[in-house]
């Protein structure tokens, strides 16, 4: 199957000022390393951001240094948190931060927008408590089988003060073998929005260069065939295995 890529998509229309302004501060401010994050298979730090000695916001910062082999992932798995991001945002779901690539105290890696969310909620305890999340979830079960995202754990959806819910970790998404582990299955075998089947669809109709440009051909191959996928088949992916979920599940 011949390969099309979208030379360019505009941004999506709903995309605010801060997440513009978080953009420009990601690629240009100062970076320095506040303290390493907890419970990371990899190096992921905490960073303050700064412009002329004036404190402008944190961000996570997962250096290529910092990275543990994986057999079946190539090194540069920062790359990848970058193509989430501008998956994210070609597909108009807007539920990854915004996230580049820089070169920070560590050499090169992922610089990703801090969330400052309370992390005693997660994908199961807002959807248990929160069933006005539902349809704003909805978007993680498409985004994680096109992206292939083979770690969503619950913790790795995330809500911020303005009931904002956001995916993070996505380092080890995109391989072109399917790999899909998720905690989300809750609307398996439900008919998907019509605006999500759109999503879906400017994938299935020629990937990204942005997003291509950060993977193996293989891989944005294979991204454009699940898209197709969902677009041809509407309905949510359901595991009949009962084994597709990450571990830990939190």
């Amino acid at each position: 199957m011949p390969l099309v890529l979208a030379a360019h998509r505009p941004v999506r229309s709903r995309m605010s000022a801060d997440e513009l302004s978080h953009l420009h501060l990601l690629e240009h401010a100062q970076v320095d390393i506040e303290g390493r994050m907890p419970w990371s298979s990899n190096a992921t730090f905490l960073c303050n951001l700064s412009v002329e000695g004036e404190h402008v916001g944190q961000a996570i910062y997962k250096p290529l240094r910092g990275e543990r082999p994986l057999w079946d992932f190539e090194p540069g798995l920062y790359r990848r948190e970058v193509a989430a991001y501008l998956l994210s945002e070609a597909m108009g779901l807007g539920i990854v931060p915004p996230t580049v690539v820089r070169n920070g105290p560590l050499g090169d890696g992922s610089l990703q927008w801090f969330i400052d969310a309370d992390h005693q909620q997660h994908y199961f305890t807002l959807y248990e408590n929160r069933p006005d999340l539902h349809e704003a979830m909805q978007a993680f079960a498409v985004f994680d089988f096109v992206a292939n995202n083979t770690d969503r754990k619950s913790g790795h959806i995330l809500i911020d003060g303005n009931d904002r819910l956001w995916g993070i970790d996505h380092g080890v998404c995109f391989s072109a073998d399917f790999k899909l582990r998720t905690v989300v299955w809750e609307f398996a075998d439900q008919p998907i929005p019509a605006h999500l089947v759109a999503a879906a669809s400017s994938v299935a109709d020629a990937p990204p260069l942005t997003v291509a440009a950060l993977l193996a051909d293989d891989e944005v191959e294979a991204m454009q065939e699940r898209a197709q996928w969902l677009v041809e088949h509407p309905v949510f992916p359901a595991d009949p295995s009962g084994r597709r979920y990450p571990w830990p599940l939190v």
